[in-house]
């Protein structure tokens, strides 16, 4: 392994999940080793031709961040070759042209990123090249935080309990990259152009318009100006991160999906605020790791419950269920809303995003992988490790998860965290003259108080009792009383 201050003539800095110049491990690692540094990023058809969407906000997203990094990087003197095509052949092919002796690059976890860094490796090692990843995306990975007996954490609080003990302010310090900047290969106009670098949006075979539905700045700079008005709000945020009528996220889940913000920014305010709702929101930041550690310790759980038992469970998906979630056509105000939210902006509010979830398994008796692989295509903030985590923790099937018996009340959902139903008259303007105390469940009122708006698709008390003996036929609850737990 290349040690972090061996002075090399050239190498690379390959950008993936860290679209940005500030605090950037992969950059510094290159800048500290290399007397020239490449930049490059890859628009990867492997990911890309799998993508059914042709407007796909996240690529778009990307793609605007991109520019404004490469930008950014002229700046200082640098550029950034943005190419088009397979990865596992075009970073080879790069360091070979530009004579690099490493490729530097933050560690992915996920089950295809570690494939495809294995193949960029092996493909390098070929002439005398390596891939070195860096931790970038999280605090703490893989085996750094463990138990006592040092095996991975399953349930949260004592993972939170044991991350928090060991952070300090090493795990929180920024990399001082900029007095290295000067490393990078200077840009120069007349340079040819390797044969798959693109400049034009187009050309990458998506059309722009998916970002029009949600506000939403690219790159490093709109992460800034969100943290920086998030910073004036932090301190709300525990009483306000649960109403999706108001503003309590930080709304920078897509930010840091790309890396267009450090996570070490992030959880170094947070740590050093100080106060409940920075307290609550640094907790978020800890379940990041803690799914990211989970996703790379056991990748079968992308289409496995982690608890296995329960890929014994036969899931009835009722013809129509699905569709009419996904649709918005379920009778419940708050999931239609919240579902409109979603495919109308690409965004959904992170209390939705369990209630959802909890419908679509525990309501509707739909397969939880088909409610995962359609927030994978809607969501721009999507994230494996999150996405699958969450899902199974609604469906009750995964590491620490909420109690399969444990369901939750769509209507109780909608009355205690949108009370006055401003949400749901927002994304289901059919409902907007019907009176709050009916706007939960306007059916209460009569079909005539609604007539632009569907039945219930199922009755909730009905639903519960079938998910309660889809369950109990797999894991008898140990008393029959927490069978009955409702929320």
């Amino acid at each position: 392994m290349v040690g972090m201050h061996t002075a090399l003539n050239t190498t690379v800095i390959w950008f993936r999940r860290d679209l940005r110049i500030s605090d950037n491990a992969a950059l510094y690692h290159a800048l500290q080793a290399g007397r020239k540094v490449h930049a490059v990023f890859v628009f990867d058809t492997d990911i890309l031709d799998n993508l059914s969407n042709r407007t796909d906000r996240r690529v778009e997203f990307i793609w605007h961040s991109v520019a404004a990094l490469k930008t950014a990087l002229r700046a200082h003197g640098g550029t950034l070759h943005v190419l088009h095509g397979s990865a596992r052949s075009l970073i080879p092919e790069f360091a070979a042209r530009v004579g690099a002796e490493v490729v530097y690059a933050g560690r992915d976890y996920e089950p295809f990123a570690i494939a495809r860094d294995s193949a960029v490796d092996a493909a390098l090692r070929l002439n005398g090249r390596r891939l070195h990843l860096v931790k970038d995306q999280v605090i703490f990975e893989l085996d750094e935080v463990l138990t006592a007996v040092g095996k991975p954490y399953h349930v949260f609080t004592p993972y939170k309990r044991a991350w928090l003990g060991k952070l300090n302010d090493f795990y929180l310090a920024a990399y001082p990259l900029e007095r290295h900047l000067h490393h990078l290969a200077q840009h120069r106009s007349k340079q040819a152009p390797d044969a798959h670098e693109v400049t034009e949006f187009s050309s990458l075979g998506f059309h722009p318009g998916g970002l029009s539905g949600l506000k939403i700045t690219p790159g490093a700079a709109g992460a800034e100006g969100l943290f920086n008005d998030f910073q004036q709000r932090i301190a709300d945020y525990q009483d306000k991160r649960n109403f999706p009528a108001v503003k309590g996220p930080s709304y920078l889940s897509v930010h840091l999906r790309f890396g267009t913000i450090s996570i070490r920014e992030l959880a170094r305010f947070a740590w050093l605020h100080g106060g409940a709702g920075a307290e609550t929101w640094l907790a978020e930041l800890i379940w990041r790791d803690f799914y990211q550690m989970l996703l790379a310790r056991y990748p079968q759980t992308v289409t496995q419950a982690f608890q296995s038992k329960f890929n014994a469970l036969n899931w009835p998906n009722p013809p129509g269920h699905f569709e009419a979630w996904r649709e918005a056509r379920t009778g419940y105000p708050i999931i239609d809303a919240a579902m409109r939210q979603l495919n109308q902006t690409g965004y959904m509010h992170n209390r939705l995003r369990m209630i959802v979830a909890s419908f679509l398994v525990k309501d509707l008796h739909v397969d939880w992988r088909w409610g995962e692989r359609y927030f994978a295509e809607q969501l721009i903030d999507y994230d494996l490790a999150a996405n699958v985590g969450g899902w199974q923790w609604s469906a009750g099937i995964g590491t620490d998860a909420q109690p399969w018996f444990r369901i939750f009340n769509p209507v109780t959902q909608s009355e205690n965290f949108d009370p006055q139903g401003k949400f749901i008259r927002r994304y289901l303007p059919e409902l907007a003259a019907i009176a709050d105390k009916y706007i939960h469940a306007p059916w209460k009122n009569g079909a005539a108080s609604a007539k632009d708006y569907p039945a219930p698709i199922v009755d909730h008390a009905l639903a519960r009792k079938t998910t309660l003996a889809l369950f109990r036929a797999i894991s008898p609850p140990e008393k029959l009383a927490e069978a009955e737990a409702v929320d």
